[in-house]
């Protein structure tokens, strides 16, 4: 008779010691892209992440398609690849008014390429191809150390103004893109219904150069209620708004990344709902339809 109740006892003591392993086992990342801690807000709107980075400048004699460049990249490979990022500047703007962007999102675990174009009055169009081209340099032909840290499946673009339009330019041409960030942008082509990458328009309520009734708000509604996007306006700012350190252009931008290039649903929270529009606030207008 005592037998049964052994048994009992010792399928009991299985169960428990299961059940305690279980329990003390690490919990497994939703998306094996997933880099660095558990965000915050103030983790997102640090101007730097918790990566070190380090960069390295490429001549325009070494960048086919595109000019000079500047590539940011973390320091650690110990979390595995990364994503990678191409930024383009506005119509005659130089690297240099996109180039804060570069430390601050390759701090949040991505490989970052800033550059010049090849004219500063290239059209949107022309900036489109030179985002793809500066995303070819960085997975086929750059620097082993540079190229061996990207994975070339999870590829973004940014740009401003028609480096902005540019990055809708690219999507269309590439639609393996992961994701586009438009910062104020500008493009004569108002309808992108062909859009399927995830893409973020960042609008200024005071912009005069490229209105966001003429160009960002057009572009954000032509594109598909399928496709996962969001449009951000940044409260009483310019046209000229993404050319200096902006925490809410950084922080809209790390999220947007983060959930379409890394799957990373960690940074959810930031874009869906999103932030309240208000008058006194950062951000005088946002949409989004949070499919993604």
């Amino acid at each position: 008779m005592r037998r049964p109740s052994h048994l009992l006892s010792s399928l009991a003591a299985s169960l428990g010691l299961v059940l305690s392993l279980l329990l003390a086992a690490p919990a497994t990342a939703d998306s094996p892209y997933e880099r660095g801690p558990d965000p915050s807000w103030s983790s997102i709107e640090a101007r730097r992440g918790p990566f070190a980075v380090t960069s390295t400048s490429v001549s325009d004699f070494a960048t086919p398609g595109f000019g000079s460049a500047t590539v940011t990249y973390p320091t650690s490979t110990s979390e595995g690849t990364y994503g990678a990022v191409a930024i383009s500047p506005g119509y005659t703007a130089s690297e240099s008014t996109i180039a804060w962007l570069g430390p601050r999102l390759a701090s949040q675990g991505f490989v970052v390429i800033t550059f010049n174009t090849q004219s500063r009055f290239d059209q949107p169009s022309a900036r489109g191809d030179q985002l793809l081209a500066a995303l070819d340099y960085l997975t086929q032909r750059s620097a082993t150390a540079i190229r061996s840290r990207i994975d070339p499946t999870r590829l973004a673009v940014i740009g401003h103004s028609m480096g902005g339009g540019g990055t809708l330019e690219a999507a269309k041409d590439r639609p393996s893109l992961q994701a586009t960030v438009g910062l104020t942008p500008w493009n004569l082509d108002k309808t992108w219904p062909e859009i399927r990458t995830p893409s973020l328009v960042i609008g200024a309520e005071n912009d005069s150069v490229a209105s966001v009734n003429s160009h960002a708000i057009p572009f954000y509604q032509s594109i598909p209620a399928s496709t996962s996007k969001a449009y951000l306006e940044l409260n009483n700012a310019s046209h000229f708004a993404p050319n200096s350190e902006n925490t809410t252009i950084a922080w809209s931008t790390i999220s947007w990344l983060k959930l379409h290039v890394d799957d990373d649903t960690r940074y959810r929270q930031f874009l869906c709902p999103g932030p309240q529009p208000s008058s006194f606030g950062q951000v005088s207008d946002y949409r989004n339809t949070c499919t993604g």
